[in-house]
């Protein structure tokens, strides 16, 4: 299972340099990449060149550091929260993030323009929203996670009225917020890569080596305390790394849904319920998925180009619900 996502990550990530509206060849690319290493000579022209590593490299990067973000937090919430409906934006990530970037929009930008302070709000409101939850839901060790998950629900509803209220004063703004909601890859740069580099890196190889504690911990909190888990620290950790990591890249690239629900499930049906292994293959799955469906986004209907967040959910909706027809009833 391994080899075959690795392999499914290599011919994504090539995919999302070659293919689109200005042909550049397979072995063109590759001979340009490993001219960069020293390695043979360049037969790409400058415009080709241009296209290649200013436009599609950031974006394929970005979106594997996003789908690989993704995937690995829903699977981490899915387990800290032992719910398989569980996914990156269950503590108000997603609202908190929409409100930002709705502030930046209509009050910064005057409904008129998307400004450069969109992202940096909509981290801002991302981890608001996450600290808010948790300081109401999850500071007493021995918070359930259902207490947190309610609590994340009430303060989703409480910003998404705000965000809703926002846009009622600045009808102007409402294609602009949706069209930043729906998530989309086409601002992608290296400096937007250079920046969730950091969250995504760390944040991940947190969650990652989580996935001991959440085996112990699927068998239930009070069982999981008596085998020595510090079960309280172990959510504070998890939740803040996977809501960290999140936060970046939703402030990159808006919300993307389905991914951190499909690609977990997908991956626990080839490798089982060890999130020992769910976890790292979700990153690699996840990765690949996001890039794939980037690609189908910016060249179904060239020159114009569909928000990313419709793809993965066209592609990720059919996919849950024969997920959810094939496996057993779970409790939640």
């Amino acid at each position: 299972m391994v080899a075959l996502s690795l392999t499914g990550l290599v011919i994504a990530a090539i995919g999302g340099l070659v293919i689109g509206p200005t042909s550049i060849g397979i072995g063109p690319v590759v001979g340009n990449v490993l001219s960069h290493l020293g390695v043979g000579h360049n037969t790409l022209s400058t415009l080709q060149s241009t296209v290649l590593w200013q436009l599609r490299a950031p974006r394929m990067v970005l979106g594997l550091l996003a789908g690989a973000m993704l995937a690995v937090a829903g699977g981490t919430y899915q387990g800290v929260f032992r719910n398989p409906l569980a996914d990156p934006y269950l503590l108000g990530v997603a609202a908190g993030a929409g409100l930002g970037a709705t502030i930046a929009i209509v009050d910064v930008g005057s409904g008129l323009v998307t400004p450069a302070w969109t992202p940096l709000l909509a981290f801002v409101g991302a981890m608001g929203a996450v600290i808010v939850t948790w300081l109401i839901g999850g500071r007493n060790s021995r918070s359930s996670g259902a207490t947190l998950i309610l609590a994340g629900v009430a303060v989703a509803s409480l910003l998404t009225s705000a965000q809703t209220f926002l846009q009622q004063q600045s009808s102007g703004s409402i294609a602009r917020v949706y069209i930043w909601l729906l998530g989309s890859l086409a601002s992608a740069s290296w400096h937007s890569v250079w920046i969730v580099v950091p969250y995504v890196a760390v944040c991940s190889m947190v969650c990652v080596a989580a996935g001991r504690a959440l085996d112990v911990m699927s068998v239930g909190e009070d069982e999981s305390r008596s085998l020595g888990v510090r079960v309280g620290r172990v959510r504070l950790v998890v939740i803040a790394a996977s809501s960290l990591g999140t936060a970046a890249v939703v402030s990159a690239v808006g919300l993307i849904g389905f991914v951190g629900i499909i690609v977990p499930h997908v991956v626990r049906l080839l490798v089982g319920t060890s999130y020992r292994r769910i976890l790292p293959i979700s990153v690699v799955v996840g990765a690949a998925f996001l890039v794939l469906a980037d690609t189908i986004a910016r060249t179904v209907m060239a020159p114009s180009e569909l928000p990313l967040g419709v793809v993965t959910a066209l592609v990720g909706a059919p996919v849950f619900v024969l997920i959810l027809s094939l496996r057993r009833p779970v409790a939640v």
